[in-house]
């Protein structure tokens, strides 16, 4: 595919919003590649082997197991998807290391968090921003497992303000190398880890720099005690302590006062990432839950076939295939943007760096609604176990606690719930994004006379993209209102962004579901995707009731008087339904599918 095609078809980060997507350009797991089918195969044998069949072990701590099976993934060459093949490692496209980071992921949160720490953010920063003899040196060891990685950005005083960090780097006399002094916090492979990325901030400079440091305890590192924590039980987890520990000068990982950017970056992939890890532990919660409401019998009947039961099912089930679609659209357009930067020239770093960075908001919001619909997912995959979901000799009391993490994890869900609002007002601002021409014309929609004529809807999802449409003028309506009202106080404003963050996340991911839908019964018939079309209008009825609570506390908070009844009036009509769907019928539909095939089968 030429650059000028792939340019035209490709929207940028966050032009999802106003600009229409056709479901032919969007990416869904069943456009895998043979090869990326059999990578999936591989990896869900090894977990199934090495990780589902030992789960236990992770739960008792065995951190000694967690390490041995990172080498046995290393073997496989798991742990090199991402590496470019100069370095030792496959050089698979963004939407392999997706595929691998999700399936690998599901089994226990202990491995999971292992390898999402060594592959992202322990090698990453080195293949993205190292030079070529760092690249050269330590890369290839990272690929294959014979070193493991870790990263050191959390310190006592700086969490999501990571910038603040009080860790010194003082260059010595001779200018040959750094002494590294300070703390750090929940740094994830430190047991076992042979290097660290660690950031460090040089006399007084504004932001921090990154430095690669060998993990050598006569070197002044200590560790502290494994943390005590409520999941991911054998996931080494531990503080760093620096006292004048020697790095060479050559160590600097890219430029001084470039560290910040380096873990902003850093966390742009792990969101993705992250989110993408979510997906297996939702499918494999399913398919626990399924086998065990078919086979426990209450009042003479499987539990299965009851209403309470199958509601549940039926959203767990919804969840994750929205977030298959979402996720995977997302990596697509990151890969596909990626090759265009290449094709004009850009180095692969150049080119990786500026393709996630494009999608940034895309990440944030992936990152917040996979991490909550998994812990709602295990949060119900308990309540069908009933009190055996409570035991911990049952895997559902651990997926709940692992679950718990990851909206911790990569920015709070908080913060990246602001982000994604933000980056996004600072995108039109800069012009890539055009949200002011759209937004005046919302504003004009809403002082004009509505149409009272009956839409025709007799094609396959024309309702549902035509409430899509109006969402996204809810989201327009009330975040331009704000944008205008505060303009760049708006960020002191916290509640109202995240009322609006609400909004634009269920947008993009209803959206997602509903262009995965209509491709497949394009190619496969509508027939054969019955119980696909009920969940993405599940879904849909969902996002739109969470327009309504969310735009109505937004308008109310911040407009008053006619301009508060106009917007009011505006968010009515715009996610009024022409008909309503029959929320109990598609979800006794999805339901009873996954009922007959005892599991969750739409990946």
């Amino acid at each position: 595919m030429s650059t000028e095609t792939l340019n035209k078809e490709i929207l940028r980060g966050g032009q999802f919003l106003v600009k229409e997507t056709d479901c032919e350009d969007v990416f869904t797991l069943e456009d895998l590649s043979e090869e990326q089918q059999m990578m999936r195969e591989s990896t869900k044998e090894f977990v199934d082997r090495e990780l589902w069949g030992h789960w236990e072990r992770f739960e008792k701590k065995d951190y000694a197991y967690t390490e041995e099976t990172m080498r046995k993934a290393g073997e496989l060459g798991l742990l090199s998807v991402a590496v470019p093949e100069a370095y030792g490692g496959m050089g698979m496209g963004f939407v392999s290391t997706m595929l691998v980071c999700d399936y690998i992921s599901g089994a226990t949160g202990s491995f999971s968090t292992a390898f999402g720490a060594h592959t992202g953010i322990g090698t990453m920063p080195i293949t993205l921003y190292g030079t070529e003899e760092q690249k050269q040196k330590y890369v290839p060891k990272l690929a294959s497992g014979e070193w493991f990685g870790a990263y050191c950005l959390t310190e006592p005083g700086a969490g999501s303000d990571a910038n603040s960090g009080k860790t010194k780097a003082v260059l010595s006399d001779d200018g040959k190398y750094y002494s590294i002094t300070g703390q750090k916090m929940w740094i994830s492979n430190a047991g076992f880890c042979s290097l660290f990325i660690v950031f460090a901030r040089i006399e007084d400079d504004k932001n921090i720099t990154g430095f690669i440091v060998e993990n050598d305890p006569s070197n002044g590192i200590t560790l502290g005690d494994e943390e005590k924590k409520l999941g991911i039980h054998s996931s080494s987890t531990r503080q760093v302590f620096f006292n004048e520990t020697k790095v060479p000068v050559e160590n600097m990982l890219s430029e001084r006062g470039n560290g910040f950017k380096i873990a902003m970056n850093a966390l742009n992939v792990g969101r993705i990432k992250l989110a993408a890890a979510c997906l297996e532990a939702q499918r494999r919660v399913i398919n626990e839950a399924a086998k065990y409401a078919n086979e426990r019998i209450q009042f003479k009947t499987p539990i299965m076939n009851f209403g309470a039961i199958k509601a549940k099912i039926a959203d767990m089930a919804t969840n994750v295939y929205v977030d298959e679609a979402a996720c995977y659209r997302a990596a697509k357009n990151i890969e596909d943007r990626i090759a265009i930067r290449e094709a004009e020239g850009n180095t692969h770093q150049e080119a990786e760096l500026k393709g996630v960075e494009e999608y940034a908001i895309e990440c944030s919001i992936l990152k917040v609604a996979v991490s909550e619909h998994v812990q709602h997912t295990s949060d119900e995959g308990i309540q069908i176990f009933g009190g055996m979901g409570f035991s911990a000799d049952t895997p559902m009391e651990s997926a709940w606690r692992d679950a718990r993490i990851s909206r911790i994890y990569e920015g709070t869900n908080e913060i990246n719930r602001m982000l994604a609002v933000g980056m996004l007002v600072k995108k039109a601002m800069k012009g890539h994004v055009d949200l002011l021409g759209p937004a005046t014309a919302v504003g004009e929609e809403l002082m004009g006379i509505p149409s009272f004529d009956t839409p025709d809807f007799s094609e396959l999802f024309a309702e549902e993209k035509d409430l899509v449409a109006r969402l996204k003028k809810v989201f327009l309506m009330v975040a331009g209102s704000a944008v205008q009202k505060f303009g760049p106080d708006l960020e002191k404003h916290q509640m109202l962004l995240l009322a609006a963050s609400d909004i634009l996340i269920q947008i993009y991911l209803a959206e997602s579901a509903i262009l995965r839908t209509e491709k497949n019964a394009k190619r496969f018939g509508e027939e054969s995707q019955a119980t696909q079309i009920a969940m993405s209008k599940l879904y849909l009825y969902r996002a739109v009731d969470t327009a309504i609570q969310k735009g109505k506390e937004a308008i109310v908070s911040f407009a008053e008087g006619d301009e508060q009844r106009m917007m009011l009036m505006g968010l009515k009509r715009f996610t009024k339904y022409t008909n309503q769907p029959n929320v109990v019928a598609l979800r006794t539909q999805i339901a009873d599918k996954v009922a007959s095939d005892n599991g969750y089968t739409f990946d």
